[in-house]
């Protein structure tokens, strides 16, 4: 089931990106922000979701959004 929820909050957190340099939420503070999930590496619904992401980051970009997942 997938959950929108739009305009709200989330806590800050930290983590490693595909280069290994940590990234943090609050880094990205007073800008929009688009987070995604996905439960599990390489599964063909989850590729498909993170792909389209992918395939519509220009879109993400030219409304000033950060993307991130």
């Amino acid at each position: 089931m997938s959950q929108t929820l739009t305009g709200n909050v989330a806590p800050d957190f930290a983590l490693p990106d595909q280069d290994g340099r940590t990234v943090k939420l609050s880094d990205y503070r007073g800008q929009p922000v688009v987070l995604f999930f996905y439960p599990q590496d390489d599964s063909p619904g989850c590729t498909a979701q993170v792909c389209s992401f992918r395939d519509r980051h220009q879109v993400f970009a030219e409304a000033g959004a950060e993307l991130g997942g």
